[in-house]
């Protein structure tokens, strides 16, 4: 009889670990793009590496595309051209217990932006402006739910630091040769304390795997040139195909609101240039992704993954007059202890 229990007990825990949402997969993580995807047992420990770079060109205003032209009759005398945006990132993730998975990530952002002036004459001029800096600590936890039938629920709380400057300054042909304060978006930090809430579904079976996850950023108060970013709202779904035990192809498609700024930078002339003015920021966004993750299950290099995505928005309908998104492409490293 005892017997007979002890082969019952482990047959059951075999099965209930086989039925288990498994990460060591090469589509056991999320696509690259997507950020606290998924939780490690207790001791677990991953180091991570993201660049990203995103490009910004033409003008939209709402849904329309319009020439810089137009921007300037709308009474601008600076109107952008294009914004190249690059960044690092660096994370690492530590489970204290197998509910509990503590996270960080740091990252550098390197913006240029290229401008069109228009002169008194009616002639125009083009020039550029850059920032680059450390930007905003995260740091946070995930909470585990549930893990069972091949499916996993978690949420994630972060709170963000703002250490990335909101000062950033750069010479431009109205202040040359001294430098001015830069407009919005070529600022590397929020200046506020800002808390990501996050939700995460995951699911599983032989070969496919599925996700998605609902997030949520807010700012609370206002930083230093009493302005706050708007808060974002985002809802990431994602499929993803194993082809192998080291390659996996996914495809992503997600919907973004963003508030338009809380405030203003009495700094800033709003007139000046389309990117000082607070009335053209924010909007809803719909975008599509495919991309790869391939994974090393055993040997020398066991655990580590490298993932890659290209991103592309195909609606967008911005508040006022903005810079389009164009492509997003993303390249990471993840190596688990």
């Amino acid at each position: 009889m005892g017997i007979v229990m002890f082969l019952s007990q482990n047959i059951f825990a075999q099965k209930e670990t086989e039925n288990l949402w498994k990460s060591g997969r090469p589509d056991g993580h999320a696509p690259i793009s997507v950020m606290g995807d998924h939780y490690h047992k207790k001791g677990g420990l991953m180091f991570s590496y993201r660049f990203m770079n995103m490009n910004m060109e033409g003008l939209l205003n709402g849904t329309k595309t319009i020439s810089n032209n137009e921007a300037h009759n709308a009474g601008y005398m600076v109107t952008p051209l294009k914004m190249p945006m690059k960044m690092h990132m660096l994370g690492a993730m530590y489970a204290v217990s197998n509910n509990i998975t503590l996270v960080a990530m740091a990252m550098y952002t390197q913006n240029d932006m290229d401008l069109q002036m228009r002169m008194p004459t009616g002639m125009t001029r083009e020039f550029s402006t850059s920032s680059s800096g450390f930007g905003d600590l995260k740091i946070g936890a995930i909470y585990k739910i549930l893990n069972k039938n091949r499916q996993s629920l978690h949420g994630q709380l972060n709170v963000s630091i703002p250490t990335g400057k909101i000062d950033a300054e750069d010479s431009t042909p109205m202040s040359a040769p001294n430098k001015i304060q830069l407009p919005y978006p070529m600022q590397i930090g929020s200046g506020t304390f800002d808390t990501d809430l996050a939700i995460t579904y995951l699911g599983q079976n032989g070969i496919v795997s599925w996700g998605s996850q609902l997030k949520i950023t807010i700012r609370f108060g206002e930083n230093d040139d009493d302005y706050s970013l708007g808060n974002r709202y985002g809802l990431n779904s994602w499929f993803a195909i194993k082809t192998t035990n080291w390659l996996s192809f996914s495809g992503r498609i997600e919907g973004l609101i963003v508030d338009n700024i809380n405030g203003e930078n009495l700094k800033l002339n709003p007139m000046m240039v389309t990117t000082a003015d607070t009335q053209n920021f924010g909007g809803n966004y719909v975008n599509s992704a495919v991309g790869f993750n391939m994974y090393i299950p055993k040997g020398s290099f066991k655990n580590i993954r490298l993932g890659f995505e290209y991103a592309y928005p195909i609606f967008q309908d911005l508040n006022g007059i903005q810079l389009k998104q164009e492509e997003t492409i993303t390249i990471g490293l993840q190596y688990s202890l």
